[in-house]
């Protein structure tokens, strides 16, 4: 019924009351009709429909005083509109069902508006989406959808909620009905006031019922508008909102660029906001303030998680809980079953007889003899009539025509096809028949030909397009039949698509087929002396029936001649079908009740067929009833779906009567939705000719075929029964009858008695199958000569799912013969009458209890208003994620939907659902429409969108994930157990037998003549005079050619010019910020601070083209070293004191800057000579991956020491040549290009990793041109030669490319080593000669930036053993790795995550595993912190921005029990030590170091350490189109930023099958979901993410995002 709120009097005063209604004339109220088909169809807005409805409207209602008709206009809230005929007095007349009832009765929805009320408005962030994604991509989608809007199933009207308590029960009595059935059934009296719009107990009519409040959609937007308020401050604007749905404000706003360092904002900790929550309470908190140099700006996106933070209630937790080990120790909840759970009670249920299939004489032996017969004795008796679009006859088969032409194609089938001279079809071969829904009449001579010829037809749908949803699951389907022929219509062969050559194109999925057209011409008529052979039924295959299994597999049902011959009997005897009845069926014709009825039965009883095909129901809806009509036929088979569109067509069409009708066969009668359909279609008709009594709802399923049909009143069976139940029981597969909740109900009506001759009983759904209790839904079984044989070649299934042996609670079978299972759920009622609940296909088992998906689509379209979706296409289906069912919803929105209201929408359905089926819903997406895949006659394809949306192809436009309310069975969070102290760990490894886990390098072993310098600038200075003219130094450009070199002696002479120039100004001890390209200049300013007895400082010069964002950082570097002057080129001199950089920072404030492209040449200077090794060589600086930028001091004797090591781990020599492709600014990249050629003397060829954005082979190209046995690289190089080269290994195999001379690559690194990405490195380049054992990875950090290199393994050194063993690499469980423990596993194990071994531990280091908490020492294989200890240890920090005191310990720090005398730098890296079975050089166990990541990084979730880089592996391959991901967390909400490569229609794709597979593999709830373009995740030099710049971008609103969601 409508909905009134308090504005009821304006809206009621809009209705055409049934007064007025009368008065309208006959064209307006035929006008008013068409608007309803329209809007009902979708074909018009529900704007457009007002408008032209109140102007139709307008001059007949009396105006309101002073009220101004357009708001009268605006009030009326969706009510029906229908012109009311006089009914029966019993009848109160009320307003016919008009669309609003399409899909129920009123009574669910007020159930719904109930339950809404009851939740208060709770303020749900809503997804921000960037404007391009709201823009529809394609026009095809703003068209409504065509009409077949409503599915098969879905089509028909809202189901009803609550039974009638105006009538009394009129059944017999029964005093044997058992105790959970009283007051249940009441049978629907001939007074139609029994239907589902009964009158609310205490007597008020539902007409003026005002409904509960709906949720308020301008509540919500203003909340969210109050909290999102921009704060402005001094004049700065915040930065534009991107996030909102607002157009780009035009205003440009400067950002003020944040800060690289964390810990600027620091210092302002004390500006915490206190902010208003959803809840009204006050929250105040670090973060929600982001400060971008010392501007507050208020962060939209963190007052959008703080209201989620808000909105998450508490998940729902089952009552009693156990838990299961999953494998080992994690603790999954498993959901125990409540003890006051319903439990049935009843006795155990006694199959189910129908009555003896009666034996009539006249009845044929087989259906070709029916045929025969009637095609001979009575050949001009109608047998079937073909209707066009336009509902006139087009061709009426005789029963003659029929028996000649069916003749004839069996002739031809079998003689005039051939192949190499040999018949191609010989009896029993299988024949597919593709003929479309408008053409009947050739199907039906094509089936019986089949038939006459003794082949077996194959009836299945047309394929249209390549990519018909399903079509490749039918070709499976032809395949395994063995479908070598398809018979077809010339009409439809021409529409086929077509290859070159003329053919049908083959179908994706699809055998080879000949297509055959069985028109007149094509076929030849048999000679005199030709019959074909009509035998008795046998059980030979009569036919094979397609149908499509909730998993989208297509299965073929065989039909055996006698089941075929037997069925019709049984269905001749339930209908009471008589000899030329005429019967109209607008089912489809190829399967199930239509074939049934209208092709095999109707011939059995020379019975006349009026076909209505669905295209001329999508035109006129009454078609059918107008030709029942004009036909006086008996029977009409239909769907709800039937009844329903002609209830919305109804044009006053007083020449109508049903009267004829004996029959209404609803094919569907089992869905629970049909009811309201039957009683709505009941109400309007009755006054028409229909009487209540002959609608007959039955139940059927491909398998058993007609399982229960309602008998027609004449034969005299006990009245139909209705059933109200409560929702909850049935969830737990129990019948009660709903005494207290009067929410949540179903009500059902039976489908009648058990088909004659079937003996029935209703089996346990899973496990054995018990009978089931008398009160207890169970799957319903038949046993009957007339049901399905098989699933075709498929004996397993078929023996699985087809077929099964129910027992009796003592174990013993009912029956020696298999009953077939049909799929349907349900129960045997009082007076045998069967009751339908469900079916298998759409049953969501979640949490142990069972859910309806058709009731859940019920419960979505009881949720006003229907603006914003179409009502017939929705999809509910589960997906598995972590152990359990999962709820997803998806609809088709209509094009002029809003964002807001769409959303509102969603979240009210969500609520609605929770409250009337007690159950989550994980996901709710809407698609634009037209988009969802559609099945055969109308309707959607489940199977597909299920499939869609798992691989990502569904392409939403608003998307409502709700992990955090369904996902109630993760594991306990971990408990932090109080840790064991050192002592104790100690002793436990020793009685263990494990040893303890420490390991070094090898001894340094004999001083060389150059190792004998303390300072790497003496030995620059004894090379310049020893070797002069020997190459160090050579620069690549882009092009592959040498831009400069550097001998010993130039490189000297280079450096003494900077000295002298720097000796006049600065005094011994000043820094000095080299601000250098990579090349030459680099390093001779490097030596040249050297000389001059300054510190040098690298930093990497400024991008021209990206100032705003690399300039900061540069200024900060030099700030934060205290560096008096910077040496830098002359262009960027310019540069740093450009008007653009006046725009990022201030100029004025760099110290001194000296250009020294053009040094005066000076007499030499004095070289200064430092006092001691222990004094400051240089500063290394570098922004971490958590965003702190730290600044380490390097001695003298370090820097020596650094040098040797590398020197004797790589065996490098003057005679060597190593190829380095790495920034030289920090870490190991500064060592190898600045210090270790001038110290081992070798020759370094450096190609500038910014060159290979412009030619990304230079590296490789140069390693192979100079024959490099040694390089260096790093993982964005690596990165870079993998996509950009992966397809090009030809083309630089012709350009003679050949990387067989590398013995080793080494990746220069800070983190974990990347094997994926080695792996793929290697495989590409495999072709060019590079040996899979080249690759290897390095460990540095900031306390030692060389701790681990591997060393080259190949060659005759390594026969001579000193290179030591390959790179090993274990499996650990990721699952103990949470926990801080190491638990080794075999490859291919599940939750096993690859780690390599970082690399060979240098000479002279030391590496041991701590404790991160006592700081006691840990045993082999135990996860901690690794520890290091060596001569180039760094001396400590030159300054970590305010946080000197906290990092003190990480230089010098001891162990707290054992040797606690050595000193130690704390790496701030976890990992563990593995005692290998190879050996070392010296012939020593070699000891593996496994770099697991980063303290720093991890991510502490519930209890338990995450390393950032699992995840985003995770979430990388969850999607082709997700190209990188960075995640952090943020108020114990974990954001996943992906970015997205591919259309912005993909955007909301990802939200689902990210938090899919985090939720999986992690056991983590996603809290955002941000999607991104290409490039927005920052990366450092090293290619690192970094990560905290990300969080920082994301809270300040700057990364302009696609999509950003929210999980509730």
């Amino acid at each position: 019924m409508a909905e009134r709120t308090s504005t009821g009097l304006l809206s009621m005063m809009l209705e055409p009351t049934p007064a007025v209604a009368m008065t309208l004339p006959a064209e307006v109220r035929e006008k008013l009709a068409e608007l309803e088909l329209e809007l009902s169809e979708g074909d018009i807005t529900q704007k457009g429909y007002e408008k032209k409805r109140s102007k139709l409207l307008a001059p007949y209602i009396p105006q309101i005083q002073g009220v101004d008709p357009s708001l009268q206009i605006d009030n009326r809230i969706q009510a029906s509109s229908q012109a009311v005929l006089p009914v029966s007095k019993q009848n109160k007349s009320r307003a016919a069902n008009a669309r609003d009832e399409r899909f129920r009765s009123d009574l669910h929805t007020e159930a719904v508006q109930a339950a809404l009320a009851k939740y208060k408005e709770r303020k749900m962030p809503m997804p921000s989406k960037r404007r391009s994604v709201l823009v529809q991509s394609s026009v095809e989608a703003c068209t409504p959808p065509d009409t077949s809007s409503a599915s098969e199933d879905e089509g028909s009207l809202r189901r009803q909620g609550r039974l009638p308590t105006s009538t009394p029960y009129q059944g017999h009595s029964h005093p044997t009905v058992e105790h959970w059935f009283n007051r249940v059934i009441q049978g629907s009296s001939t007074s139609s006031s029994a239907s589902s719009t009964s009158s609310h107990p205490g007597g008020r009519s539902v007409s003026n019922t005002t409904t509960h409040a709906a949720l308020n959609a301008n509540a919500t937007a203003t909340a969210l508008a109050d909290l999102m308020a921009h704060t402005q401050l001094d004049n700065h604007s915040a930065p534009p909102d991107v996030t909102g749905l607002s157009e780009r404000s035009s205003l440009h706003v400067e950002r003020p660029h944040a800060a690289s360092v964390r810990g600027v904002s620091r210092n302002y900790n004390h500006h915490t906001s206190v902010m208003e929550t959803a809840d009204g309470c006050e929250w105040a908190g670090e973060g929600s303030l982001t400060l971008i140099d010392g501007v507050p700006v208020n962060s939209r996106v963190s007052n959008k998680i703080q209201q989620l933070l808000n909105t998450l209630k508490r998940p729902k937790r089952p009552p009693l809980r156990e838990f299961f080990v999953d494998d080992f120790e994690e603790l999954l909840d498993v959901q125990q079953p409540d003890p006051n759970q319903p439990r049935p009670e009843g006795q155990q249920m006694s199959p189910l007889e129908g009555e003896p299939l009666g034996v009539v004489t006249n009845w044929p032996p087989s259906l070709p003899a029916a045929l025969q017969k009637w095609g001979t004795t009575h050949p001009k008796s109608p047998c079937l009539t073909a209707l066009d679009n336009a509902g006139k006859p087009v061709y009426t088969l005789t029963y003659g025509k029929l028996w000649t032409r069916s003749q004839k194609l069996a002739y031809t089938l079998l003689n005039k096809l051939s192949s190499r001279n040999e018949p191609l079809l010989i009896p029993g071969d299988r024949v597919a028949l593709v003929f479309p829904n408008s053409d009947p009449v050739m199907f039906m001579v094509a089936f019986y030909g089949c038939l006459l010829a003794e082949l077996v037809p194959v009836p299945i749908e047309v394929p249209l397009t390549r990519k018909d949803a399903g079509s490749q699951q039918i070709g499976f389907l032809l395949g395994s039949c063995g479908v070598t022929l398809a018979l077809t219509t010339d009409a439809c062969q021409k529409g086929l698509p077509k290859a070159q050559t003329g053919e049908v194109v083959t179908f994706k999925g699809w055998p080879r087929l000949l297509w055959f057209v069985t028109d007149g011409k094509h076929v030849a008529k048999p000679p005199k002396d030709w019959y074909p052979s009509i035998r008795e039924a046998s059980n030979d295959i009569a036919y094979i029936e397609y149908k499509t299994s909730k998993e989208g597999s297509t299965m073929g049902i065989t039909v055996s001649h006698s089941a075929m011959l037997a069925h019709c009997q049984a269905l001749t005897q339930a209908c009471g079908y008589t000899e030329a009845e005429t019967i109209t069926n607008v089912l489809d014709f190829k399967r199930e009740a239509g074939l049934w009825h209208g092709v095999l039965t109707s011939v059995m009883n020379r019975m006349h067929v009026i076909s209505i095909p669905y295209s001329l129901m999508k035109v006129n809806p009454l078609s059918w009833i107008q030709k029942v009509h004009m036909y006086k036929a008996r029977v009409a088979v239909v769907k709800s779906r039937d009844m329903h569109w002609s209830l919305l067509a109804q044009r006053d069409q007083r020449d109508i009567s049903l009267s004829s009708l004996r029959m209404l066969i609803v094919a569907d009668g089992a869905n629970p939705w049909s009811i309201s359909s039957c009683d709505a279609f009941l109400n309007v008709f009755q006054s028409r000719g229909l009487r209540p009594e002959v609608i007959c709802p039955c139940a059927s399923s491909s398998e058993a075929m007609t399982v229960a049909i309602r008998r027609p009143p004449e034969m005299g069976v006990p009245p139909p029964g209705k059933a109200v139940l409560s929702m909850s029981g049935l969830s737990h597969s129990v019948i009660r009858v709903d005494t207290e909740e009067k929410l949540s109900v179903l009500t059902v009506q039976d489908v009648g008695q058990v088909m004659p001759g079937a003996l029935v009983c209703v089996v346990r759904v899973e496990g054995t199958p018990y009978l089931c209790k008398t009160d207890e839904v169970g799957e319903i079984c038949v046993s009957s000569g007339c049901s399905g044989l098989a699933y075709y070649g498929l004996p397993g299934m078929t023996k699985n799912i087809f077929e099964t042996i129910p027992v009796k609670s003592t174990g013993v079978p009912i029956s020696n013969r298999p009953f077939t299972k049909t799929s349907l759920l349900g129960f045997v009622g009082p007076d045998n009458l069967v009751f339908v609940v469900g079916k298998m296909d759409g049953l969501m088992v979640v949490s142990g209890r069972r859910h309806n998906a058709d009731d859940v689509v019920a419960t979505a379209l009881a949720v006003e208003p229907m603006k914003f979706v179409y009502r017939g296409r929705i999809a509910v289906f589960s997906v598995s994620v972590l152990h359990d069912e999962r709820i997803v919803v998806v609809a088709e929105q209509r094009p002029d939907a809003s964002e807001e209201d769409s959303f509102q929408w969603m979240s009210r359905v969500l609520q609605a659902i929770d409250s009337i089926h007690q159950v989550g819903v994980y996901c709710l997406a809407l698609v634009p429409a037209n988009t969802l895949p559609k099945a055969p006659l109308g309707g959607i394809h489940i199977s597909e969108t299920k499939q869609r949306f798992l691989e990502g192809s569904l392409h939403p436009c608003n998307v409502l994930m709700c992990p955090h309310t369904c996902v109630t069975n993760l594991p306990k969070p971990r408990q932090k157990q109080p840790e064991v102290g050192p002592a104790s760990m100690i002793v436990g490894n020793l009685v263990a037998g494990k040893r303890i886990a420490q390991a070094c390098g090898r001894d340094l072993g004999q001083l060389e003549d150059n190792d004998q310098f303390l300072y790497i600038h003496d030995v620059l200075q004894w090379r310049a005079q020893a070797t002069p003219d020997h190459p160090l130094f050579l620069v690549l450009n882009a092009k592959g050619t040498v831009a400069s070199t550097a001998s010993c002696l130039q490189l000297h002479k280079r450096a003494e010019r900077v000295a002298a120039a720097l000796m006049g100004r600065l005094n011994t001890g000043d820094h000095v910020a080299l601000v250098y390209p990579p090349g030459i200049d680099l390093i001779a300013t490097f030596y040249g601070c050297l000389y001059a007895g300054c510190v040098p400082v690298t930093v990497r010069p400024p991008h021209p083209q990206n100032l705003a964002t690399t300039l900061p950082t540069v200024k900060m570097i030099v700030e934060v070293s205290k560096s008096v002057c910077i040496l830098t080129t002359q262009a960027i001199m310019k540069l740093l004191k450009s008007k653009e950089a006046a725009a990022a920072v201030d100029i004025k404030s760099w110290p001194t800057v000296l250009d020294t492209d053009d040094l005066p040449r000076k007499k030499n200077p004095q070289i200064y000579k430092p006092p001691t090794p222990e004094m400051l060589a240089y500063l290394d600086f570098s922004v971490s991956t958590t965003g702190i930028l730290a600044g380490v001091k390097m001695s003298h004797a370090a820097t020596s020491a650094l040098c040797r090591s590398i020197k004797l781990q790589c065996e490098l020599y003057p005679s060597r040549q190593i190829a380095i492709c790495l920034d030289p600014y920090c870490g190991l990249g500064l060592a190898l290009w600045c210090l270790c050629s001038v110290y081992s003397g070798h020759q370094s060829i450096l190609v500038p990793p910014l060159e290979l954005e412009s030619n990304a082979s230079l590296w490789l190209t140069a390693v192979s041109q100079y024959k490099v046995r040694v390089t260096f690289c790093s993982y964005s190089v690596m990165e870079m030669c993998t996509k950009g080269l992966g397809s090009q290994t030809e083309a630089l195999r012709l350009r003679n490319v050949n990387l067989s001379c590398v013995r080793t690559c080494m990746v220069v690194a800070e983190e974990r080593p990347r094997i994926t990405l080695t792996q793929s490195f290697s495989k590409i380049f495999k072709d060019l000669g590079l040996s899979p054992r080249a690759v290897s990875t390095t460990f540095g950090c900031r306390v030692n930036v060389a701790i681990c290199l591997q060393p080259n393994r190949l060659g005759k050194l390594a026969e001579q053993g000193t290179a030591g063993p390959d790179p090993t690499t274990v499996y650990v469980d990721m699952r103990a790795l949470r926990h801080d423990r190491v638990r080794l596993v075999e490859r291919g194990s599940p939750h096993s995550l690859p780690l390599m071994e970082s690399g060979k531990i240098l000479p002279g280091v030391k590496v041991i595993i701590a404790n991160t908490e006592t700081k006691g020492p840990l045993g082999d294989s135990h996860l901690g912190e690794v520890w290091v200890s060596s001569p180039h240890n760094a001396t400590g920090y030159y300054t970590v921005y305010g946080e000197e005191a906290l990092h003190a310990d990480h230089f010098n720090t001891k162990l707290s029990f054992g040797d606690t005398q050595t000193v130690w730098a704390r790496t701030g890296y976890l990992g563990f030590l593995r005692r290998t079975e190879l050996t070392d050089a010296s012939g020593e166990r070699h000891d593996a170091l496994y770099v697991v990541g980063s303290l720093d990084e991890t991510l502490e979730l519930r209890g338990m350490r995450y390393h950032p880089i699992d995840i985003e592996t995770s979430v990388i391959r969850s999607h082709k189109s997700i190209a990188e991901c960075a995640v952090f967390t943020w108020t114990n909400l974990l954001v996943v930023v992906v970015e997205l490569e591919g259309s912005e229609q993909e955007a909301l794709d990802l939200v689902a099958l990210v938090t899919n597979v985090v939720l999986e593999e992690h056991y983590l709830i996603v809290g955002v979901v941000v999607v991104v373009d290409p490039g927005v995740i920052p990366i450092n030099s090293r290619g690192e993410k970094q990560r905290m710049h990300l969080r920082d971008g994301f809270l300040a609103d700057q990364l302009d995002p696609i999509y950003v969601a929210y999980n509730m």
